[in-house]
């Protein structure tokens, strides 16, 4: 039996996929910001669970002690967790917000949990979005968006560097045994997006456009498609996908000298050793 870690997994694509991982047969360790809704799904399916906001640096220190104090094996490390925000806004750790929950927080809590990782020899998937395509303006020299901010841009270079960010890792750990991929799940009709105005929210949460949305059960297939396949056999390490294909992302994914910086510079933010 696999286990397989899940963040952002008390709604959404997150709770779609672990509960088609668990009918599966795999261990799915459901990791969550509500503690209601991730104790729910918990009890239901009959799975640990541990509570962390990623808006808080301090707690995915503490998630990443619990996940190495409780579960001495990871297959499969699903950064699923994020969010889009409106206006620009620091978190405690200060940070921009949509940069520190989408990718800085997945950053570090990966980081701390390499070595259990690489002896599991573990997949570690990043839930990113065709809005790094279309939205991105990214500037490495500006990942707190100091210079230039607008929620969907904040979201697209979020979205952009979670691509850069497997891509480095698979560079860096793929000889150690870790693979990783990114992936589109769908323009999913959850309530992402309900708190910011414009474009977003008008897609997600006006009764037409909704309509057309894909539902969460096919967003999580499409985390569940990675989660469950084995690398190099079923897909491609490195690789960003969409449909449970190997995809082009935005030009910059491409770019190994970026790809690079922003390690470095996500690893002196978060003060990795």
């Amino acid at each position: 039996m696999r286990t397989i870690v899940i963040t952002g997994a008390s709604d959404g694509i997150g709770a779609a996929a672990a509960r088609q991982l668990v009918a599966r047969g795999d261990r799915v360790v459901l990791v969550g910001r509500s503690a209601d809704k991730t104790r729910r799904l918990a009890d239901e399916l009959g799975m640990p669970h541990h509570l962390a906001d990623f808006a808080e640096l301090a707690q995915v220190r503490r998630l990443a002690s619990e996940l190495l104090a409780e579960h001495p094996r990871i297959d499969v490390l699903a950064n699923n967790a994020g969010r889009i925000f409106g206006a620009r806004t620091l978190t405690a750790d200060g940070f921009e917000q949509t940069f520190q929950v989408n990718h800085l927080a997945g950053f570090l809590l990966t980081n701390l949990l390499r070595e259990r990782l690489v002896a599991g020899a573990a997949s570690v998937i990043q839930t990113s979005s065709a809005a790094a395509r279309f939205f991105s303006r990214f500037d490495v020299t500006d990942l707190n968006g100091a210079r230039r901010y607008s929620g969907r841009t904040a979201y697209g270079n979020a979205k952009l560097a979670n691509v850069l960010f497997t891509r480095e890792l698979q560079r860096r750990w793929g000889s150690d045994g870790v693979n990783a991929a990114a992936f589109h799940p769908g323009v999913v009709a959850t309530q992402f997006a309900a708190n910011v105005p414009g474009p977003f929210r008008f897609m997600y949460h006006n009764p037409l456009t909704r309509r057309l949305l894909t539902t969460t059960e096919e967003g999580g297939a499409r985390l569940v498609f990675l989660a469950a396949g084995t690398p190099r056999l079923d897909w491609l390490p490195g690789a960003y996908y969409e449909r449970d294909v190997p995809t082009r992302s935005h030009r910059l994914a491409l770019d190994e000298h970026v790809a690079g910086e922003l390690w470095e510079r996500s690893a002196e933010m978060v003060r990795l050793g």
